[in-house]
């Protein structure tokens, strides 16, 4: 799955995405939204940065909005980490690429013993 999902997401493809060992960091926007377009860049660093060790997506609440409901989405750009199917972590508004990068590197299998 590419780093956009501007398609809608059906509860299937949402379901098993979430539910992976790998923790999923997605990232509900609008395209209008502006903080959201500061946001897209270093979203899209933290996906170069994290390579195979999880998945990161973004998710247009426009074109998700029950979706967005379900997840109790009221200001966008919100966060969420997920894995195996829980919920992990849930942030909101701009976040340093930093401060992102920790929070899920927490949820990440290490290789080192």
């Amino acid at each position: 799955m590419g780093l956009t999902e501007k398609d809608t997401m059906s509860k299937v493809t949402f379901k098993s995405l979430i539910e992976s060992k790998t923790p999923t960091l997605i990232d509900f926007y609008a395209d209008w939204c502006g903080p959201c377009q500061v946001l897209g860049p270093i979203i899209e660093e933290v996906k170069q940065e994290v390579g195979e060790k999880a998945t990161v997506i973004k998710i247009d609440v426009d074109r998700n909005q029950e979706l967005a409901q379900r997840l109790q989405i009221r200001s966008i750009p919100t966060m969420m980490i997920f894995k195996e199917g829980e919920l992990k972590w849930r942030g909101m508004g701009v976040q340093a690429k930093g401060a992102i990068l920790n929070q899920l590197e927490e949820h990440m299998e290490t290789e080192e013993a």
